[in-house]
């Protein structure tokens, strides 16, 4: 390992780090703007200037030289200073200073470093120059003249995203980044480069001129909108979610958040259930609590009542409805609503086992039934390392759009059964196979997926849509049968926590009590509406498709009368005089974490080894479309946002949203 001396601290730092690294280990601050741990290097903005022997007698850009043994490097010198004043002083010449009204005041890389690093004055007289506005979507507000070239969005697009609808046009002073034709960016993770962002040439458009950061309270939560679980901190002022920001986790998502997740949070203040509603010949009328609960008591009767849990639900909320129903003697209790009925008696072969992380060196991958790039956007962004790294991808299912090579083997599932040549020759190579079974592929290909991948001893995946997936199937929210099982046992009352995908056809008969937040699909059908809080409204613990349990704070007040759905379910056991054997959430924790120990630790759960596979099984069916239909509307807060309304018309449908005058 290279040895190097940082302001006369001789260090030892790894092989091909820069100079940059070098000084950061020795815990020196290096400004920068264009550099990012996470993109490749640009070298444009020339901020990281060190004075570097041997070498020329001239200050370096540390972000672009490679650390060597014997360099003798001085962050500290005059003509460090000299030249990182210079520097900050072009950068500043064409920059309109309007700090008062930029959205990116008091969060601002400018701003922080123009006040250590620069001069304090200006020695330019002549006019700026200004850029003309460019359009990048109902997302991402710019002010192009603010831009200081550092490429930093251009380079998350082409190497994060590998979608390439940002670029460069015209040179030196006439230099300006924008999208291919002024169109919009128009994929899922777009939204990132405002994070990116040093200065504020690109801002968040829906929180305009919404807050100061100083304004808000930080929590620290987990995203609902896939089973991913990407870590989130909630910015929120008095009852109102104002915005959600990515943390960074480098197991789960990086730094990186998918535009829904970013997005839906004003989806939390539109169309929600604040009162009890009661149905009475026909129609929905405002109830209290009582009523509601004493017309619960009076349907139900020993055993007839089954339990629903929704997509975005906590685990403390699903055990809870568990203890009641155990408490009434009945165990029909299913989270899986769309009707999908894999066995489940091994949660290992129901995990993502290679983990988010682990996923990006596989160098064979087969996915069965996903589009990925939908379903879970952060694991499309580490499918497109691996294939960088040169690993071949085959999928079955129906075409979308990837964002690295891979080739399509068709919808028929039955492929499975006799796979092309190129793919036993791909995976008999590998190394580190992996195969990856979506919602699609699982009714039909489950089996025989698990089968191959321990024939070509791959890791085995399964990649879930829901946050509450694989939580629920640890406190046992699945019949052998899926939902046909509950339907069949035909309940006399039915719980549907927060479960607005689900057809509540079949069970015209029940008493169908919806305990949810939003006014979506599930209400309209319910006969009686418990208000409950959201995600971002009650502490909750969560697992993602990994099996990584995680635990997210509540950040604001539940509105109006809603409760938190423990409290609600609490109450309903008084009501029905049952004891759940809990009165608090502390109680309510520590019995859920008895009876299943791993919702106590959070990280990856421990599920095992794999089943033995059926080396007879075989894959039948096709695969006529993937369960995700519109990725900005897949529950009932990205239904209820206006931002997501507004992404599915342009992005997806094409339409021509007219805006207000400015």
């Amino acid at each position: 390992m290279p040895k190097v001396t940082v302001d006369g601290q001789e260090i030892e730092v790894p092989e091909g780090a820069t100079v940059l690294q070098a000084c950061e280990m020795a815990g020196k601050e290096i400004p920068r703007f264009c550099y990012h741990e996470r993109l490749s290097i640009a070298g444009n903005c020339r901020m990281c200037l060190v004075e570097v022997k041997p070498g020329p007698p001239k200050p370096q850009a540390s972000c672009a030289l490679p650390a060597t043994d014997g360099q003798e490097i001085r962050t500290d010198s005059q003509m460090v200073k000299t030249a990182r004043e210079g520097v900050m002083e072009f950068l500043l010449i064409n920059h309109p200073l309007d700090c008062p009204i930029c959205d990116q005041g008091g969060e601002c890389d400018l701003q922080d470093q123009s006040m250590t690093y620069g001069r304090g004055a200006t020695r330019y007289r002549m006019n700026k120059r200004a850029v003309t506005e460019k359009y990048m979507g109902p997302l991402i507000k710019t002010i192009m003249t603010r831009c200081i070239h550092c490429t930093r969005c251009v380079r998350f697009s082409e190497e994060i995203a590998g979608v390439d609808e940002i670029g460069a046009i015209g040179r030196g002073e006439d230099m300006q980044i924008t999208t291919y034709l002024e169109q919009a960016a128009e994929h899922e993770l777009s939204a990132n480069v405002i994070d990116l962002c040093p200065v504020g040439a690109l801002t968040s458009r829906p929180y305009a001129f919404e807050a100061r950061p100083w304004e808000l309270k930080k929590t620290l939560s987990v995203d609902v909108s896939d089973a991913v679980g990407a870590n989130i901190r909630l910015d929120s002022r008095g009852r109102e979610v104002m915005r959600a920001l990515p943390r960074i986790n480098d197991e789960v998502n990086e730094e990186w958040i998918s535009d829904k997740a970013r997005y839906q949070v004003d989806g939390l203040t539109r169309r929600r259930l604040d009162q009890v509603w009661m149905r009475r010949g026909g129609k929905l009328e405002k109830a209290s609590w009582d009523e509601a609960f004493r017309a619960i008591a009076r349907a139900k009767a020993g055993k007839d009542i089954a339990a629903i849990a929704g997509d975005l639900v906590d685990c403390e909320t699903m055990f809870a409805a568990k203890a009641l129903l155990k408490a009434c003697g009945s165990d029909l209790l299913e989270g899986r609503q769309t009707g999908m009925d894999y066995d489940v008696s091994n949660l290992a072969a129901v995990n993502f086992n290679s983990t988010l992380a682990g996923i990006e060196n596989a160098d064979a991958i087969l996915i069965v039934g996903s589009h990925v790039r939908w379903e879970a956007p952060l694991v499309n962004v580490r499918l497109r390392k691996a294939a960088k790294r040169g690993a071949k991808i085959f999928i079955v299912g129906p075409h979308w759009d990837t964002t690295y090579p891979a080739e399509f083997l068709g919808t028929d599932l039955a492929v499975l059964n006799d796979l092309p040549e190129a793919v036993g020759e791909a995976f008999a190579k590998a190394e580190k196979p992996a195969v990856i079974v979506g919602g699609a592929g699982l009714k039909g290909a489950h089996a025989k997926a698990l089968a191959l991948a321990s024939g070509w001893n791959a890791a085995f995946n399964v990649l879930h849509m829901s946050a509450a997936r694989m939580g629920g199937l640890m406190l046992g929210f699945a019949q052998k049968g899926g939902m046909a099982d509950i339907v069949s046992a035909k309940p006399r009352v039915l719980i549907s926590l927060g479960a607005d995908e689900m057809d509540y056809e079949p069970f015209a008969d029940a008493l169908k009590v919806y305990i949810g937040h939003h006014g979506d699909k599930a209400a309209h059908a319910a006969d009686i509406i418990l208000p409950a809080a959201s995600f971002a409204e009650k502490d909750g613990t969560y697992v993602n498709t990994e099996g990584r349990v995680q635990f997210a704070e509540k950040a604001v007040f539940a509105p109006g009368d809603a409760r938190e759905d423990w409290t609600i379910l609490r109450a309903l056991a008084d009501a029905l005089k049952v004891d759940v054997g809990f009165n608090s959430f502390a109680e309510l924790q520590d019995a859920m974490i008895r009876e299943v120990p791993a919702l106590g630790e959070e990280g990856l759960a421990d599920y095992g080894a794999l089943p033995e596979a059926d080396t007879e099984a075989k894959a039948e069916g096709s695969i006529g479309a993937y369960p995700i239909k519109d990725f900005y509307l897949t529950n009932p807060i990205s239904r209820a946002s206006a931002v997501m309304q507004q992404c599915s018309a342009e992005l997806l449908h094409g339409a021509d949203m007219l805006e207000a005058a400015e």
